[in-house]
């Protein structure tokens, strides 16, 4: 029989593993997760940030990734101990519920419908990328190459397979974003040990305080990103392990060693991701800022580009055009697969599929593959501004941070589990995480639309 990781049963419980060096072989999830946050967020729109407030806004960088985590471990906590997916718990939002069916669930439905712009903007960004390496080959149907090899690659749907891939994809990246910074000492714009030292000293220059606002909501993980965990985190078996609440004596013991294992590796991926956003800071604070120049979105391609091809040789744009698009296809690749599984259980809750089939999900992620890339590729071939898009999606991005954030006060204290009480600690990184996400959020879009 097919092990299905969404039905709980005792019949697929597993000791948690007891020792660092034994929870390192169950990592996994974090993996996908920064595979989706590491691509045009790090590459165009941090290279940017970098690029217009330079070195002195550096620390907020640090900070806003490593700040959101806890509510993102709080969700996943959530779904191990119960097994609910994440539009599960969202439909145990009170409220009004049309069609019987919350609010809240709603509201993802409609907010990721307007997010197929963002991501539709990054198929632009790779076909625009395709077309400077292939200028034979249009932007148009570019586009559409990228949306049908992305969904060639996810339509099967394994997690395995989508792990695997997705961790090459971070090696290469991580790769790349270090080599970046190591070949700036030879350009006339070295990264000084004084000049990344200014990046830490906590300072805001009041021109810089919108500049570090964007910073605080692009970087780390969005809403939409928490929510993709908690799929990840049952799809790798954390749920299935822990077996149903309270279904036996040992039941909290492992619940409790397979949460350990899922913080591992959320902070896991928070270094890797804050690694990678760090390295591309620099590079727009080091080169772009000096430069005295800030290169409209997906332009600052060609322009990092030149500045290695100036100093390494024609070689380096091919090397840099190789990395940027491996970094740019990872969040198409990994957003893909995190989609499908959230349209999914949303079409369960509308009573359109019976999530709980095993063939009828598989039929709708199928299907979900291949339509949701096109409609990507279509939106941006009709729209054609792909930075407009990204940003679009990203407004959309902090009303789902809201929605996150109320599931996750009403999780933490109306549904907690005996045994489970988080201590005073907990409690307070938890709260700054909630308030940090809440302030820069409204005020974000206060002064959006003010």
């Amino acid at each position: 029989m097919e092990k299905d990781p969404y039905k709980i049963t005792r019949e697929f419980i597993k000791t948690p593993p007891q020792s660092f060096m034994q929870r390192i072989k169950f990592l996994g999830p974090g993996m996908i997760l920064s595979a989706s946050i590491v691509g045009s967020g790090e590459l165009i729109a941090t290279t940017t940030l970098g690029a217009q407030a330079g070195f002195v806004t550096f620390w907020v960088i640090i900070i806003s990734c490593l700040v959101k985590v806890a509510v993102q471990i709080e969700f996943a906590k959530h779904t191990i101990l119960t097994g609910e997916t994440p539009m599960t718990a969202f439909n145990e939002l009170p409220g009004w519920k049309p069609g019987g069916v919350s609010w809240s669930v709603w509201s993802v439905f409609l907010f990721m419908l307007i997010k197929l712009l963002q991501v539709g903007g990054i198929v632009g960004g790779v076909a625009i990328l395709v077309n400077m390496v292939v200028p034979s080959l249009s932007i148009t149907v570019a586009a559409f190459m990228v949306a049908a090899l992305v969904s060639l690659l996810i339509f099967k749907g394994y997690y395995r397979f989508i792990e695997k891939v997705s961790i090459w994809m971070i090696a290469a990246f991580t790769i790349f974003a270090f080599m970046s910074l190591y070949f700036l000492k030879f350009t006339p714009y070295e990264l000084t040990l004084d000049a990344f030292l200014s990046g830490l000293t906590f300072r805001l220059p009041p021109e810089a305080v919108a500049v570090a606002i964007g910073a605080f909501g692009i970087t780390g993980v969005g809403g939409d990103e928490i929510i993709f965990y908690n799929y990840w985190c049952i799809e790798k078996g954390y749920a299935a392990y822990a077996g149903p609440a309270h279904s036996d004596e040992g039941w909290e013991m492992r619940a409790k060693g397979w949460i350990r294992t899922m913080k591992l590796d959320a902070i896991v991926a928070m270094v890797i991701y804050t690694l990678v956003t760090a390295a591309f800071y620099l590079l727009g604070a080091a080169v772009l800022n000096a430069m005295g120049e800030v290169p409209e979105g997906y332009a600052m391609l060609e322009t990092l580009s030149s500045i290695f091809t100036a100093s390494m040789g024609p070689e380096m744009y091919w090397v840099f055009m190789a990395g940027s698009f491996f970094i740019l296809f990872s969040t198409l690749f990994a957003s893909l697969a995190a989609w499908v599984r959230m349209f999914t259980d949303i079409f369960g809750k509308f009573g359109w599929i019976d999530f709980n089939s095993v063939k009828e999900r598989k039929m709708a992620l199928a299907i979900s593959a291949w339509a949701i890339p096109f409609l990507w590729a279509l939106l941006f071939v009709f729209i054609k501004m792909p930075v407009l898009m990204v940003l679009t999606g990203g407004i959309v991005g902090s009303f789902i941070l809201f929605l996150v954030v109320g599931i996750i006060v009403r999780i933490r204290y109306k549904r907690v589990l005996p045994g489970f009480v988080p201590g005073v600690v907990y409690d307070v990184v938890l709260w700054v995480s909630i308030l940090s996400i809440a302030f820069i959020g409204g005020y974000s879009l206060i002064q959006l639309f003010v």
